[in-house]
C-alpha cells in the first residue's frame, strides 16, 4: 500500500510542476531582411543591409505628403485604336490647341481642308484674326458678283427675245451695251473673289506652323496658283511666261465658247420648226444649216482642245516648281563641272616615232 501511495504522489507532483512551468517559446521569426542560400549542402545566412526609410531620403525642411505610383510602360501594339486615341488625347505634349489641331497634320492635308473650309489654315496657324478679313473681302465680292450676274442674265434674255422678234438695231444697241457692262462687272467681281480666296490659301502655306520643306511649299503654292511656286523659288523670269500662257488659253477658251454658243443658238432656231423666230443669219442666204452645224462643231472642238492644253500647262507648272525647288540645293561647285581645256598630246606616227601635238581635252568632274 505504501508503494502505491508513493507512486500516486510522484505523479501528482510532476503534473503540478508541468502546469506551473512556462510554455516553451518558439524561436523568433527571421527578419524581413534576412536571406538564406545553400552552399555545398549547408544553409547559410546572408546579411542584407536594411534600406533607409523614406523620411531619411527627404530634405530636412521637406515633408513627404504623398507617394506617387511609378508609371507602368504599356506595349502600344496591344492597344486598340480607341485606347490609342484616348492615350494620345491624354498626352498634352502631343496636342497643341485641341483635339482637332495637332502638330502631325501635314501641309497637304491642311490645304485640302482649307479648300472646302476657307480659313482653316489660318486657324491652324494660330492666325484667327485674319478670318474676318477673308470672309469680309471674299464674301462681299462674291455677293455683288452674283447680283450683277442676275442682272446680266435678265438683260441677255431680253436681248435674245428682242432679236428673235426682229427688233431694229437702234433698239438693241442700248440693251447690248448695258449687258456688256454687267458682264464685265460680274467678271471682275468674280475674279476678285477668287483671287482673294487663293491669296488666303497661299498665306496658309507661307505661314504653315509645322514641319515642312521648301519643296512641299513650292509645289503646294504652284497647285494653288500657277506661277506662285516659281515666285517662291525666286525664278521670277518664269512667272510672266506661265501667267501669259494661262491668260492666253483663258482668252482662247472664252472666244471658242462664245462662238460655239452663238452658232448653236442659230442652228437650234433654224431646226426647231418654228417659223416665227429667226436667227441672226436669217438675212444671209449663203449661211445654210450645214454651215452653222459645221461652225458649231468646230468651235466646240477647239474649246475642248484648249481646255486639255490648259490642264497640261497646269501639270507642267507644278512639275517645274517641284523640280526647281529640288535643284535649289543641288551641288554645282567646281567638283561638279564639265570643262574644255587645251592640252598637249603625245601620239605615234606610222614609223612608231613619238610626236607631240596640241589638242583639246574634255573633263567631267563629279
Amino acid at each position: 500500500m505504501l508503494a502505491v501511495f508513493f507512486c500516486l504522489g510522484t505523479v501528482c507532483h510532476l503534473s503540478a510542476q508541468s502546469k506551473n512551468a512556462e510554455p516553451p517559446t518558439a524561436p523568433p521569426p527571421p527578419s524581413a531582411q534576412t536571406r538564406y542560400k545553400v552552399e555545398g549542402g549547408v544553409l547559410k545566412e546572408i546579411k542584407v543591409e536594411t534600406p533607409a526609410p523614406v523620411d531619411s531620403l527627404a530634405k530636412p525642411d521637406s515633408t513627404v505628403t504623398d507617394l506617387q505610383e511609378m508609371p507602368v510602360e504599356i506595349d502600344s501594339t496591344t492597344l486598340s485604336k480607341k485606347q490609342k486615341r484616348k492615350r494620345d488625347d491624354a498626352d498634352t505634349s502631343r496636342v497643341r490647341y485641341s483635339k482637332l489641331f495637332r502638330d502631325t497634320i501635314p501641309i497637304s492635308r491642311v490645304m485640302a481642308l482649307s479648300l472646302p473650309i476657307p480659313g482653316f489654315s489660318q486657324a491652324y496657324n494660330k492666325q484667327a484674326w485674319k478670318l474676318p478679313i477673308l470672309y469680309g473681302v471674299t464674301g462681299t465680292l462674291a455677293y455683288f458678283g452674283f447680283q450683277q450676274n442676275k442682272q446680266y442674265i435678265r438683260l441677255r434674255d431680253d436681248f435674245e427675245s428682242m432679236r428673235a422678234t426682229g427688233v431694229d438695231r437702234t433698239t438693241l444697241n442700248p440693251v447690248q451695251r448695258e449687258m456688256i457692262v454687267k458682264n464685265t462687272t460680274r467678271s471682275l467681281l468674280f475674279v476678285g473673289a477668287i483671287a482673294s480666296y487663293m491669296y488666303f490659301l497661299g498665306d496658309g502655306v507661307m505661314n504653315y506652323n509645322g514641319t515642312s520643306t521648301d519643296v512641299k511649299k513650292a509645289t503646294t503654292l504652284s497647285m494653288i496658283c500657277p506661277g506662285a511656286g516659281q515666285i517662291y523659288n525666286r525664278s521670277f523670269w518664269k512667272t510672266p511666261i506661265i501667267v501669259g500662257a494661262f491668260a492666253t488659253m483663258a482668252y482662247v477658251i472664252d472666244y471658242n465658247s462664245r462662238g460655239y454658243n452663238r452658232y448653236r443658238r442659230a442652228y437650234q432656231l433654224r431646226t426647231d420648226g418654228d417659223d416665227n423666230t429667226q436667227d441672226e443669219f436669217a438675212n444671209q442666204s449663203w449661211v445654210t444649216d450645214d454651215y452653222l452645224k459645221t461652225l458649231k462643231n468646230n468651235f466646240r472642238r477647239n474649246r475642248d482642245l484648249c481646255i486639255i492644253i490648259t490642264a497640261g500647262l497646269y501639270i507642267l507648272n507644278v512639275i517645274d516648281a517641284h523640280v526647281d525647288a529640288n535643284l535649289k540645293d543641288y551641288d554645282i561647285s567646281d567638283d561638279l563641272a564639265f570643262s574644255v581645256e587645251p592640252t598637249l598630246m603625245q601620239y605615234y606616227t606610222r614609223n612608231n616615232t613619238p610626236a607631240n601635238g596640241l589638242g583639246l581635252s574634255f573633263k567631267l568632274r563629279f
